[in-house]
């Protein structure tokens, strides 16, 4: 996209989960959309959250409409996209016993009764009163059980996947998007009303001019800033950055989600997610550097505390990394971080003398489609656009058709793990990447062991989901995220991800470095001692092999 006479009627600045899901539903409507994001798809709090659409049984007494949109949202986020979502069952132990413990119980009972009334919307099965017996066999790793306990049910899903999948399909529909690229100025004409943007690509340092009627600040807790960027006061978009932490652990330690208190009364949860666990997570007011937004071993220690407490064999788990993100929190003062809204807000800056400039703040990923709908509205309004909404009825790219595993393996001799982890990404649009193995059966070789991930996958994501560098590559597909870091992938990947670009060998090998580098910062607060010392050595190596221009040996085929 070049500037000169180029013209949109809205552009959408972020590619988070609200920012993917206003563009995707502006260009469903119709309108003429361009997206821009200044890192990559999920880079802030949508990629690195819990990675659930849940309802919040913790939100129903403050905020029980956003319990409701948000269990509502879960409902229509499973029918569009089907192979993203995944059920996880919940135990919440009640420790303490003796009558205490079992007026805690009854009240817990009684709560959760309120929130069965939603469970409904999002196909979520009642919950259950445990005794402790119950509940020790359920989950045998469990102390403290005292009364009993609660179970009950959410769902997970991977957040990078899922804004990667509303920015294809609004591709899809004629919007464009540009990812590693700053909007640098909100232009405005003498009426105040906005006119354009100048827009800086940060890989290559191009530069480019696009006119517009409207601008959708969709930033989260960037917010601020890019409001800035039309001559409006900060103030006028501010939000209460709150970082939370997670820890990443090498395997499902437990089928089962295990709720808990920390030290400071705080919930705490182990996940099972995907093929790892999680434990999270934290909530801390966030006043550094939003592009470099690291866990601290301080953090670690705090999530495990909480978690051994009830669950000790947490403690024999690897951990293998940590994520990082900052919530967009609706800004309030005096309040505790645990005690803020998750609602949103629009903010039209019509009446702060920018007409055509709005701002979204707050919101959560369970009720990412909602929020975008009633922004697109807002703008559908301006635009005088009459059509409605679509977005909880049409599928999302993969969600059209639902894939047997057993049966995609077998046609396209690849292993069953290569196979599911492929179309719990893809859904039906695995389909392509299977038109790639069959025309250049070399595709099949595995890059990430871990994973696993196919070249035909990395080759997939770089000509097709706007991914660009290792690290891109890293968000869609989950490669190098595994047990060894990305030391085993990481170059063979970089690789091939320049061939595709078309870029000299050096190039991907800087990529892979540069991903090393970010890797090895997310992973080093979560290591004990002796990991650290292993990981040291490893990582030095794998930097010196870049460094020399040698390609450490990829895996075998997925056969």
């Amino acid at each position: 996209m070049d500037g000169g006479n180029s013209s949109v009627d809205v552009v959408v600045i972020g590619a988070g989960v609200n920012g993917s899901g206003v563009a995707r539903d502006c260009a469903l409507r119709g309108m003429r959309v361009a997206l821009f994001e200044r890192n990559d798809i999920a880079f802030g709090a949508s990629g690195n959250s819990s990675g659930m659409i849940h309802g919040g049984p913790r939100y129903l007494t403050q905020d029980p409409e956003v319990t409701f949109r948000s269990c509502q949202d879960s409902g229509y986020i499973q029918k569009i996209a089907p192979h993203l979502l995944f059920r996880i069952p919940v135990l919440m132990p009640v420790e303490r016993g003796g009558i205490a413990g079992k007026i805690e119980l009854l009240g817990l009972d009684g709560f959760f009764e309120a929130y069965d009334r939603f469970q409904p919307l999002k196909r979520g099965k009642p919950h259950l009163r445990l005794t402790a017996d119950e509940l020790q066999a359920a989950e045998p790793g469990l102390l403290g059980v005292g009364a009993g306990g609660i179970s009950f049910d959410e769902w997970g899903i991977d957040g990078n996947r899922l804004c990667v999948a509303n920015v294809v399909d609004a591709v899809e529909h004629g919007a464009t998007a540009q990812v590693h690229t700053s909007v640098t100025t909100i232009e405005r004409d003498e009426n105040g009303a906005v006119s354009g943007v100048k827009f800086r690509d940060e890989l290559t340092h191009e530069e480019g001019r696009l006119d517009c009627r409207v601008v959708v600040n969709a930033t989260g807790a960037w917010a601020p800033i890019t409001a800035a960027l039309s001559k409006l006061n900060p103030e006028v978009a501010r939000v209460r950055p709150g970082k939370g932490t997670h820890v990443v652990l090498d395997r499902r330690v437990s089928n089962y989600a295990i709720l808990t208190k920390a030290v400071d009364g705080r919930s705490i949860f182990l996940l099972p997610w995907q093929n790892v666990s999680i434990l999270g997570t934290t909530d801390d007011d966030f006043y550094g550097d939003l592009d470099h937004v690291t866990a601290n071993s301080d953090e670690v220690r705090y999530l495990f505390e909480a978690v051994a407490r009830v669950f000790p064999g947490i403690r024999q788990a690897r951990a293998i990394g940590t994520t990082a993100g900052v919530r967009p929190t609706l800004y309030e003062w005096g309040k505790h971080e645990d005690a803020l809204s998750r609602d949103h807000e629009i903010v039209d800056h019509g009446p702060q003398g920018a007409p055509g400039m709005f701002s979204m703040l707050g919101g959560k990923l369970a009720g990412y489609r909602w929020f975008a709908e009633e922004m697109s509205d807002v703008v559908a309004e301006r635009l005088s656009n009459q059509t409605a909404c679509h977005t909880h009825s049409m599928p999302l790219p993969g969600g059209e058709e639902v894939i047997a595993p057993e049966e995609f393996a077998v046609a396209n001799g690849i292993s069953g793990l290569a196979a599911v982890r492929m179309i719990y990404r893809h859904g039906g649009r695995s389909r392509q990447l299977a038109e790639r193995m069959a025309s250049d059966p070399e595709q099949k070789r595995v890059l990430c062991d871990c994973e696993p991930v196919l070249e035909a996958e990395v080759r997939h994501v770089v000509r097709g989901e706007l991914a660009r560098t290792v690290e891109d590559v890293s968000r869609r597909t989950r490669l190098g995220l595994g047990a060894c870091g990305g030391m085993r992938c990481a170059a063979s990947c970089g690789a091939v991800v320049a061939d595709e670009l078309g870029q000299p060998p050096s190039w991907g090998r800087e990529s892979a470095r540069q991903f090393l580098v970010s890797a090895g910062r997310r992973r080093l607060p979560a290591l004990n001692p002796a990991q650290a010392r292993q990981e040291a050595m490893l990582s030095a190596s794998a930097l010196a092999s870049l460094g020399s221009g040698e390609t450490p040996r990829s895996g075998e085929n997925a056969q």
